[in-house]
């Protein structure tokens, strides 16, 4: 369940690009400039996100369908207006406020982060948590000056768009300055509120005078090569757009930081778009790498060889992902999911005793991770021993409640010696990190250890074995009957419908890596109680919209790789 939560909070994070920027809802209107904002971007920016904010014709039923699917409010985006609600200034009404004024396109991007990416993308997943899946109070982004960058919205009235800028700064304290013979007003603690190049830019000081610089002849992102050459392989009817340059965060190497951004593009460049329908949100994410000639990082990498263990999975499967490579990447895969598990922010980091007792999200995503954790160390002697013999993998769950629940991580090996050494070897790691840990006999595996860890209600068996077709496998799994499942299947996922209406609802070209049945995962949560655990709880009504993701791979030519995230949504009627 731990990766696909990786993947889902993925989709989710890009779906905030259309709400976080479409505080004008599906409203219309003129098309006024239509000004790219992207075009008063600084180049180096490494994160920005931009979105239509007033579609037409089709476009607008379909952002409004999804959106009223997805949440069951009237106009979903309306709350979003929050987002321009900056310390001090009060209430906005869209109508009065914004709508007379406001452009087609709107942008919001960060020039600096302090290095860590989890602060960029935490504050975008605010947006989202305040807006679409909450109050829109205090959804400001740039509130407490702990990332740096600015709101940038197109203009189709200059003059009432000055008039509201000024009223804002008005009410926030701020006071007259200017930049590069630009005037506009800022606050003492540095929020600045200006009209640049018939643009409406509210955001941190520095995040000003960026846009003031760009539009003055500095570099704008929208030339940016990696940029202008991800725009233009963008599918049509796209709402909103996030791009991310992920290699612009951290220092590199094992000390850089790993969470949604690393997980889809590994140090390279991504461009995910959201394209809305009435029964469907599909999200495009493309991939370019860093260097050129060379391969994109992350979920894009070696979908062959992750759509291929995705068909070997058990048939009965509703939650599946297929991985490949992760000798080179499970490290890094382990802290993304981490990364974007945490960014619920307090909600996912409340104890377990807040829950009336030990068996929580938190406490089972902890308890699953540990062991692969523990696998996929960046030290020199744990490659030697586990890297070395790891191929490809897939993580599955089936059954519909505890006690039948089955599931395992099922990693390929190209040694068996290793692998069945491999057993030994990771329950003292284990046992040294204070789970408790004893040798067992398992049907058809050649070396088995059981492995009991707080916050899990069941042992993890870990095993070496040979599958049905004769490869040699590793296995963790909850109990003996989830090892056998996965190295004896009666069915396997490949000749399973679940696999055939992915294949299909992806469209041609692309395979299949990631499934996902939302209502047997909401029916499993609320059987065990965890759709009350604070960290699930607020996400159940939208869980309930849902009904499959599914999620595949393509080579589109020209060095970009595309991970095309689609999601069903329930009928309204």
């Amino acid at each position: 369940m731990s990766v696909n939560r990786g993947v889902l909070a993925a989709a989710l994070a890009t779906l905030l690009a259309a709400g976080s920027l479409g505080i004008a809802g599906c409203g219309s209107g003129s098309p006024g400039s239509s000004v790219d904002p992207a075009g008063a971007v600084p180049a180096s920016a490494p994160l920005y996100a931009g979105a239509v904010v007033r579609p037409t014709g089709s476009l607008q039923s379909a952002a409004r369908a999804s959106a009223e699917a997805l949440t069951h409010q009237p106009d979903p985006y309306l709350r979003l207006l929050g987002a321009l609600q900056t310390p001090g200034t009060g209430a906005l009404d869209y109508g009065k406020d914004v709508a007379p004024w406001l452009g087609p396109r709107a942008g919001v991007f960060l020039t600096a982060t302090g290095g860590s990416e989890e602060r960029a993308v935490d504050r975008l997943v605010t947006l989202l948590e305040h807006g679409v899946l909450g109050s829109s109070a205090g959804a400001f982004p740039f509130a407490d000056r702990s990332v740096e960058g600015a709101i940038v919205l197109d203009t189709r009235d200059a003059d009432k768009a000055r008039s509201f800028v000024q009223k804002l700064a008005t009410r926030a304290g701020a006071h007259a300055t200017s930049y590069r013979g630009s005037s506009y007003r800022a606050t003492a603690n540095g929020i600045a509120f200006a009209i640049v190049a018939r643009l409406v830019v509210i955001g941190t000081d520095s995040g000003v005078r960026a846009v003031i610089d760009t539009t003055s002849g500095g570099p704008a992102l929208a030339s940016a090569p990696a940029y202008a050459k991800l725009a233009a392989a963008a599918p049509t009817g796209g709402l909103a757009h996030v791009y991310a340059n992920a290699g612009a965060f951290g220092g590199g190497g094992a000390q850089r930081s790993v969470s949604g951004l690393a997980l889809l593009a590994g140090s390279g460049y991504v461009n995910a778009t959201l394209v809305p329908a009435p029964s469907s949100i599909t999200v495009d994410a493309d991939a370019l790498p860093a260097q050129t000639g060379g391969a994109p990082g992350g979920l894009f990498s070696s979908s062959a060889q992750a759509s291929r263990a995705l068909g070997e999975l058990p048939g009965e499967s509703w939650l599946a992902v297929g991985l490949g490579d992760v000798g080179r990447t499970l490290g890094a895969d382990v802290g993304a999911i981490e990364g974007l598990a945490s960014l619920g922010g307090n909600a996912s980091a409340t104890s377990a005793e807040s829950t009336g007792g030990s068996f929580s999200v938190k406490g089972l995503l902890a308890g699953i991770l540990a062991p692969l954790r523990a696998l996929g160390g960046e030290d020199a002697a744990t490659r030697r021993e586990f890297a070395s013999w790891m191929g490809s993998a897939g993580l599955f769950t089936s059954g519909t409640g505890l006690l039948e629940l089955r599931g395992a991580a099922v990693i390929d090996s190209t040694d068996a010696a290793r692998s069945r050494a491999a057993v030994d070897l990771l329950g003292a790691i284990l046992r040294r990190g204070g789970a408790s840990v004893q040798s067992v006999k398992i049907p058809g595996t050649e070396a088995a250890v059981a492995v009991h860890l707080s916050g899990l209600p069941a042992e993890l068996d870990v095993a070496a074995g040979k599958a049905s077709n004769g490869r040699a496998k590793f296995v963790i799994g909850l109990g003996e009957q989830s090892i056998d499942a996965a190295l004896k299947p009666s069915s396997t996922l490949s000749g399973a419908t679940p696999f055939g209406a992915a294949s299909a609802t992806l469209g041609q070209g692309y395979a299949p890596t990631a499934i996902v049945d939302f209502p047997t995962l909401l029916g499993l949560f609320e059987g065990v109680g965890l759709s009350e655990d604070p960290s699930v709880a607020p996400f159940v009504p939208y869980l309930r919209s849902l009904t499959t993701l599914s999620v595949g791979q393509r080579d589109l030519g020209n060095g970009i790789a595309r991970l095309r995230i689609v999601v069903g949504l329930q009928s309204s009627g």
